[in-house]
């Protein structure tokens, strides 16, 4: 825990003005203000800026600079809450399944906060997307799950476990995990490779995502804005030109760049 963590900066970026007791309560309501306010964006990579985990740096970005970032960085800041607060908060190491088959072997570049409370495990991750969690889930609950935005359910398979959502009547994957720890060190490591490596998805998409009142969500995909309600129904608007991507990360996002910013996805049906 860091002892210097400023906990009042951080909610006054989250928009919180809750309880801070360790409580159910509390983190529900703290992950559900984090994920509507702080958006998961990889926009550093394509400007080939440096993702940098150490506390410092991340309170910077996301807190101070009023940006956002991806999983290393939103579950980063979370764990750091979390603790700061007196909760029994851990990472966790986990592949990251959202739109991926199960014939692929993603690579174990994820992590999620392990919350123990009063005898229960709970999943929190505010950091996978458009999928991101937005309030806790009971590791060891064999069923479905109610979230403000969707069901969700854990599921065991041997020595792995899987998070997974339902859209519609279908249950998708969104990680795999065993419940090994994520020390600091391994997430610097898989930081590197996500953030650097040539076949890492982050370097060739645009991605934008944050969670919305009364159960909607927006993402942003290259030059493809999408706007799904509660109910699922889902609105989608192409992009036509970097001025009009711009606008749209300020708007929907809070993302503010100079007029001139051009970001390196190649995705994108217009000149970047």
């Amino acid at each position: 825990m860091d002892t210097d963590f400023d906990l009042d900066s951080y909610f006054a970026r989250i928009g919180y003005s809750g309880s801070r007791d360790v409580s159910l309560n509390t983190l529900n309501q703290i992950m559900a203000a984090q994920t509507q306010t702080i958006p998961f964006e990889n926009l550093d990579i394509l400007l080939g800026r440096p993702i940098a985990l150490d506390l410092p740096a991340i309170t910077q970005k996301l807190v101070t600079d009023r940006r956002g970032g991806y999983c290393f960085e939103q579950n980063g800041l979370l764990l750091a809450v979390l603790q700061a607060l007196g909760f029994d908060a851990v990472a966790i190491s986990a592949r990251a399944r959202w739109m991926r088959t199960r014939a692929d072997t993603a690579p174990r570049t994820h992590c999620f906060v392990r919350v123990d409370l009063a005898g229960e495990a709970w999943l929190a991750d505010v950091g996978i997307g458009g999928v991101s969690l937005t309030s806790a889930l009971r590791l060891a609950a064999p069923g479905e799950q109610d979230t403000p935005h969707d069901k969700r359910r854990i599921v065991a398979e041997g020595s792995r476990f899987f998070h997974q959502v339902r859209l519609g009547s279908e249950w998708s994957d969104v990680s795999e995990f065993t419940l090994e720890e994520m020390p600091l060190i391994d997430r610097e490591i898989a930081n590197w490779f996500t953030s650097t490596h040539p076949q890492s998805h982050f370097k060739h998409r645009l991605m934008a995502a944050r969670a919305a009142p009364a159960g909607a969500r927006l993402a942003l995909l290259n030059d493809e804005l999408t706007i799904r309600a509660a109910d699922g129904h889902t609105e989608r608007e192409k992009l036509r030109s970097p001025d009009e991507l711009l606008e749209a990360l300020a708007r929907h996002f809070g993302l503010h760049f100079s007029p001139d910013t051009r970001f390196g996805s190649n995705g994108a049906a217009w000149p970047v």
